[in-house]
């Protein structure tokens, strides 16, 4: 009798957490080529959400500083089956922010983030809805299936980065975990309350708990413009995520430490026992410049480390913005004929 009774039930659930409705930000930079079909992709997935599970959808886009037309492109989509936002900053202040921003314009429960290069699958939107309302889950992220399309150097540098981030933190944040992933009205809720400046998004998204899983997919070909993330921003955004979320490079500063001591010891202990049982000399020169030049840049690594901690707390001491929006505008499905601008605001 149960067995009966479940599905209705749950049906009921879903019906309940569908009326919260799904906000779909997009940041974008220098997407104009590629915007319109990703917006058509994503107009068709909310009018199937609409039709299938009663969700009413909104997109927010985030222009972070484009320099091309991407902000008058964004404006002129067609509302059409779900509420546009154009949320547009003063400037480029980098893929945090602008998720961030996304996130603080979201006006419906449930939100949900992906890239505006068209490199993830809209159509995959109705998969992470489905673990949402049908399964209870908070937290859907993706990652890629596979990364065999890619060098081993980066392969190797991504297995490095996950190792080091999850080995200082005491949350674990699943590898291979992407931007690409729908939170719950709760999630999204619990990660506005988050007050840091210094935000990673993986790892915050991840850290607040609540009932997580993964979905594989296939990465689509990117079919317009060029990456912006080539070695030198992806080594920078390595080092902000980890000084960010982890306490792995003082502690990899602490054991480098301990073990120049303990060889400097061994160093000494046998140069000692050469000098006293065989009657060699003691070296000369050249190992004092070896050995100050060892220990000088050590020391030079271990103050860098401790400088980024550092410029961590002063950002968050000094409590600037992480954002200006220049220009807010909203079209809603129902009023499709013309843009309400909304006066404009910078959020913390």
């Amino acid at each position: 009798m149960a067995a009966k009774t479940s599905k209705p039930t749950a049906s009921r659930a879903a019906r309940a957490q569908a009326a919260a409705g799904l906000s779909i930000v997009v940041p974008v930079f220098n997407e104009a080529r590629g915007l319109p079909k990703l917006h058509e992709a994503i107009a068709e997935v909310a009018r199937g959400l609409e039709k299938r599970r009663g969700l009413h959808c909104e997109v927010v886009y985030v222009n972070d500083g484009s320099s091309d037309d991407t902000d008058r492109i964004a404006n002129e989509l067609p509302a059409g089956p779900l509420d546009i936002q154009v949320v547009s900053l003063s400037r480029n202040f980098g893929k945090e922010a602008a998720l961030l921003a996304g996130l603080d314009h979201a006006r419906l429960g449930a939100v949900l983030f992906m890239d505006g290069d068209g490199q993830h699958p809209p159509q995959l939107v109705d998969t992470l809805v489905a673990r949402w309302l049908e399964d209870g889950d908070d937290v859907i992220y993706t990652a890629k299936a596979h990364r065999a399309n890619e060098p081993w150097l980066r392969r190797f540098g991504v297995k490095t980065f996950y190792s080091l981030i999850n080995w200082g933190s005491r949350h674990r944040i699943p590898e291979d975990a992407g931007d690409f992933r729908l939170l719950s009205p709760r999630a999204a809720e619990a990660l506005r309350q988050l007050p840091e400046r210094n935000r990673f998004f993986k790892g915050l998204s991840s850290w607040i708990g609540f009932r997580q899983t993964r979905v594989d997919y296939e990465p689509a070909e990117r079919e317009h413009g060029t990456t912006t993330w080539n070695a030198r921003r992806l080594i920078g955004l390595s080092i902000e995520g980890l000084t960010s979320f982890s306490v792995a490079p003082l502690r990899v500063a602490s054991l480098l430490g301990m073990a120049l001591a303990a060889t400097a010891l061994f160093f000494g202990v046998w140069i000692l026992l050469e000098t006293i049982l065989y009657g060699k000399d003691v070296p000369g020169y050249p190992s004092m410049v070896v050995g100050l030049m060892v220990l000088g840049g050590v020391q030079l690594i271990m103050i860098g480390v401790l400088g980024e901690y550092i410029g961590k707390l002063l950002s968050e001491i000094k409590r600037r913005p992480v954002y200006f929006v220049a220009e807010h505008n909203v079209k809603d499905a129902s009023d499709s004929a013309k843009a309400k601008p909304m006066a404009s605001r910078a959020a913390e």
